[in-house]
C-alpha cells in the first residue's frame, strides 16, 4: 500500500480548507458554497468530488477503505498479520497530517450526526477486516473472525485517539506493539507464541474416526 497523499493532494486541500471554516463558524453556519471559494474551487466540482458538507469530512475514509480493499484483495501468507498490517497503514496516514486529522476529530466531536457518522464509517473497516479473515480462511468460526477484526479496530482507535486527544505525535511503533499483542494472544503472531507449561496436547485416535468426529472431541476436551 502507498501514501495516498501526493495522489489526493487538491482533494486533500479541499477537505483542509472546509475543516477551518467548520472550526471558525461552524458546521451548520457553513455553506457549501464558502467551501468552495475558500479552496478556489467551483461549487459544481464540490458536489462532483465529495457529494455534501458531511461527505468531505469523511472523504479521507473512503479513500483508506478503497486502498485496504485492492490490498486485502492481494494474497498474503498470513491473513492475521495481514489485517494488523492494513491498520497500520490507515493509523500511518492519518499521522502524516497530525493537525488536519486533530481539526477533523474537533469538528466531528462537536456535531452529533458527524458521531454518528462516524460510528457506522468505524464499523465499516471492522466488517471490511472480518469478512476478509472468512473468505482467507475458510472455515473459521465466525466468532474468531469478527473477534478479531473488532479487537484490532479498537486498539487502534484506542491509539489513535492518544494522537488526536494529545498535542505529539504518536509513532506507528505504538500501535504495532499493541497489535502484536493481539496475534499473539490469538495464537497467530508470525513468530510464533511462547508455549505455556499446558499448551502441549497429546490426543489418539483411530485412524478410521471421521476427522468431523476428531474436532468435536478436540473441542470438548480443550474448552
Amino acid at each position: 500500500m502507498s501514501d495516498t497523499a501526493s495522489a489526493t493532494a487538491p482533494r486533500h486541500a479541499v477537505v483542509s480548507a472546509a475543516l477551518d471554516l467548520f472550526a471558525r463558524q461552524g458546521f451548520e453556519s457553513t455553506s457549501v458554497e464558502q467551501i468552495a471559494q475558500a479552496a478556489g474551487i467551483s461549487r459544481s466540482t464540490f458536489f462532483r468530488q465529495f457529494g455534501g458538507k458531511d461527505d468531505v469530512v469523511f472523504a479521507d475514509h473512503e479513500l483508506l477503505l478503497d486502498g485496504l480493499r485492492s490490498y486485502l484483495s492481494e494474497s498474503h501468507d498470513n491473513p492475521w498479520a495481514a489485517v494488523c498490517e492494513a491498520s497500520l497503514w490507515v493509523f500511518k496516514q492519518f499521522t502524516a497530517d497530525p493537525e488536519l486529522a486533530r481539526r477533523r476529530y474537533a469538528v466531528v466531536r462537536g456535531v452529533p450526526a458527524l458521531r454518528e457518522r462516524e460510528i457506522v464509517t468505524v464499523f465499516r473497516y471492522e466488517r471490511l477486516f472480518d469478512e476478509y479473515l472468512r473468505e482467507a480462511l475458510p472455515g473459521l468460526d465466525p466468532l474468531d473472525a469478527v473477534g478479531f477484526a473488532a479487537l484490532v479496530t479498537a486498539v487502534h482507535n484506542h491509539v489513535l485517539r492518544q494522537l488526536l486527544r494529545g498535542t505529539k505525535r504518536v509513532p506507528a511503533s505504538v500501535l504495532r506493539r499493541a497489535l502484536d499483542d493481539v496475534m499473539r494472544r490469538y495464537g497467530v503472531h508470525p513468530e510464533g507464541t511462547d508455549a505455556a507449561a499446558d499448551d502441549l496436547v497429546v490426543a489418539v485416535f483411530p485412524r478410521s474416526m471421521p476427522s468431523a468426529e476428531v474436532a468435536r472431541r478436540l473441542g470438548e476436551q480443550l474448552v
